[in-house]
This record gives structure tokens, sequence and C-alpha cells, in this order.
């Protein structure tokens, strides 16, 4: 069969692209996500993107770290966004490079808000977001016909980094069995005790995956009632997702990547 060349947008300059990087996995690279890395005059990139994404850039391209950890010095959200704007106005071309999805539990649309604001031209380029691919890499399927019809995304920490205040808990326990946090490892024992307050079983199992979709991936299987404590007695670092629900068990049979 003859290869068909995929045509891609021009990257022109004076233009902003908002991409997702995807979890972490270069691998999971969209196409249009790499041909932006690959034409961009300055990649302004997050904390979570590794440097095995960060070296498909050309060799003469800018990299500007703008990370953001939580409890760590990091730089402001208003400093990162005025900088795309001053990069724009100079006619770079110029990616902002996030993990994940831009546009979930990231600032992305905030970005996108203030480059529309200003009249400059961007571009938002979707990524395979944690808390689809983490999922996929720890052998756990979001959905299944036997286990959950819904599932709901939630950020385990507000921008002053405490568990949100405005969650209703006894909706979200009752609304959806499967449930996915981000970013929530620090609060894991607040969260398990709100869930269980509201009424999900102590013994409902729950996953609690770390540097997902990445070779030194790590994935600790326990329940809502235990889950802190065994937190504690490990050596997970954050970030991480915390999945609870029955689709947790499915990863003893479909847990790929360690038994491949």
């Amino acid at each position: 069969m003859e290869n068909i060349p995929i045509k891609m947008p021009n990257f022109e300059p004076g233009t902003v692209w908002v991409v997702g990087a995807g979890p972490g996995d270069p691998g999971l690279l969209s196409l249009l996500a790499l041909h932006g890395i690959q034409n961009a005059d300055v990649i302004v990139y997050d904390a979570l993107v590794g440097e095995d994404i960060i070296r498909f850039a050309r060799e003469n391209a800018v990299l500007e770290y703008a990370g953001k950890r939580g409890g760590k010095p990091s730089p402001n959200q208003k400093d990162i966004t005025d900088r795309l704007v001053v990069l724009a106005r100079d006619k770079k071309r110029v990616l902002r490079l996030k993990g994940g999805d831009p546009f979930v539990f990231g600032r992305g649309a905030e970005e996108c808000l203030r480059l529309a604001k200003e009249n400059i031209s961007f571009r938002i380029v979707p990524g395979i977001t944690a808390g689809i691919g983490g999922l996929a890499y720890a052998g756990i399927p979001m959905t299944t016909r036997g286990t959950n019809s819904a599932v709901t995304f939630i950020t385990g920490h507000n921008a002053s980094g405490e568990v949100p205040d405005d969650i209703n808990w006894k909706a979200l326990a009752d609304g959806a069995p499967a449930l996915i946090f981000f970013m929530g490892m620090a609060h894991i024992g607040r969260i398990a005790d709100q869930l269980k307050e509201a009424g999900r079983s102590a013994t409902e199992p729950v996953a609690i995956i770390c540097k997902a979709t990445m070779p030194k991936q790590q994935v600790l299987i326990s329940t809502l009632q235990n889950c802190a404590a065994d937190v504690a007695a490990s050596d997970l670092i954050p970030p991480a997702l915390i999945v609870v629900g029955d689709i947790v068990n499915f990863r003893e049979q479909l847990d790929w990547l360690t038994s491949g």
C-alpha cells in the first residue's frame, strides 16, 4: 500500500499552540503534538513533561521550564501567561507544552482566554489525559459493562493545595461507581474518609498509580479503609492517580505492562 503523507497545519510565527503531551510515555504523543514540538521556536513546558518528550524539539529551539509542583516554589501563573504573550508578539512559534490534556485539571483554558483577549492566534492540541492513559497502563478499564456506565474525574486539590471545599461528597459517592482523583495522594486519608461517610464501602477497592505510563510506574492496590495507611507505609511519590471502584479488580488479569 502506498504511504500517503499526512498534511499537518503550518505553525505560523506569532502563534501559540497549547499542546497536551500525554501522561508521560512519548509513544502516546499525537502526531500533531509531535509536529508542533519539532517546529516550535520556543517551548514553554510543565513539570510533568519528561526529557524523552522534550528531546523531540529541534536543535535550536529555546526551552523554558514553567513547572508547577505542589509545596515547592513554582512560577506564577500570570507570569507564565504574560511570557506566552511576549513571545508571540515577538513573532515566535510558541509551544505551551503541558502534561496530559491541557483542558483536564490544567490551566490551558486560562492561558487561551488570555491569548484570545490579546488577539493572539492559538491552536489547542488535546492530549491523552493521565486519567485515561494511566488506567490503561495499570490494566484498569475505565468502564466495563459489568461494573459501571459512568466515571467521574475529580481534582484532589484546589489552587491552595487543599481538598476542594465545594465537592458534594454524597452526590459524588452516589453518582458514579468509578471515581478517579487527580493529584490527591497527599490528601488520600481525607478523601477516603469523606467517601466512607458519604456511603461508599470501606472494603471498596482502590488503586494508587504513580509515574503513570512511565518505565518506573508504580501501582498500589488497597481499599478505602486501608489506603491512607498503605500509602504512608509505601515509597510512592506524588503526583498520583487515585482510582476508586470495582474496575480496580480487573488489574489482576489485565496488568499487561508488568506481566508481558
